[in-house]
């Protein structure tokens, strides 16, 4: 699914890919290619994340993998990990990272799931904080808040 729509009066492209997960890099390149993005740092992806606790965001510039194989197939299909990221916090599963597959998939209880929602609002806002003020302020911005 893609849309074009005016952010902080620039057109942006928002996309959910309809491949797996770990697959996702095909669809970001395919999108890089259909709308000629160059600068991998025009590209922002939000993503869940495993290593912050539940429902918080946060704002990185390229960075590592955590082990996130979604990230992986993006570093891969795009040869670089220098674009942005809106990272959604997740926590950690009972019983360590060995266990992350299952705690991804799992259904959240009715608490987490509604601060999920509000985590989801943030990090659509967050998205719209780089476009209009650029990242730096945006890290600045959505890394020192507290969590939920």
């Amino acid at each position: 699914m893609v849309d074009t729509v005016s952010i902080a009066s620039q057109r942006a492209v928002l996309a959910f890919p309809q491949t797996y997960m770990n697959e996702s890099g095909h669809a970001v390149k395919l999108l890089v290619k259909r709308y000629d993005v160059e600068d991998p740092a025009r590209i922002v992806v939000v993503q869940d994340e495993l290593d912050l606790p539940h429902a918080r965001v946060r704002v990185k510039a390229g960075g590592g993998l955590a082990g996130h194989n979604g990230l992986r197939s993006i570093v891969n299909h795009l040869k670089t990990d220098e674009f942005l990221r809106v990272r959604i916090g997740i926590g950690k599963p009972p019983g360590g990272k060995e266990h992350g597959a299952d705690h991804v998939l799992k259904r959240p209880s009715k608490a987490l799931k509604t601060e999920l929602e509000i985590a989801v609002q943030e990090a659509a806002d967050a998205v719209e904080a780089i476009l209009a003020d650029g990242v730096q302020r945006a890290m600045n911005r959505f890394n020192s808040s507290p969590a939920l």
